[in-house]
């Protein structure tokens, strides 16, 4: 099975040795986003919930890059800074995605790159 990379100007540049998103076959894996706004490149600072739907927006961009949208999205995993901003991520979390619902996971981490306060993958089955 070949690999496809999955690159996008709408989403942030990869800062490191990875790639925004890998396609192997039907599945897509998207790595982590952290609200950085790639048309500025400065990060999103105004409070979780508008943290949180910058890296919805990014992971979007990526998905779309790939011919998907957040119903193709099969599992996710939500790093978080503090678990006391569960209800505020789940909240934004919740309106970007629809039913039925990808599998997840949510575990509060030490520390996020440029220490932000939340950080999500996904990974999608395209057609």
């Amino acid at each position: 099975m070949k690999k496809q990379v999955i690159q996008t100007a709408n989403a942030p540049a990869a800062i490191g040795p990875y790639s925004q998103a890998v396609r192997a076959g039907d599945l897509l894996f998207v790595s982590g986003q952290i609200p950085l706004d790639p048309k500025t490149g400065e990060l999103v600072k105004s409070g979780v919930a508008d943290e949180t739907k910058k890296v919805l927006e990014n992971l979007k961009a990526i998905l779309e890059a790939a011919g998907g949208g957040f119903g193709d999205v099969v599992k996710t995993t939500i790093f978080l800074k503090d678990m006391n901003n569960f209800s505020v991520v789940n909240e934004v979390y919740g309106s970007f995605f629809p039913q039925p619902f990808p599998a997840r996971a949510t575990v509060e981490v030490a520390r996020l790159p440029r220490d932000v306060n939340v950080e999500i993958d996904v990974i999608a089955k395209l057609s």
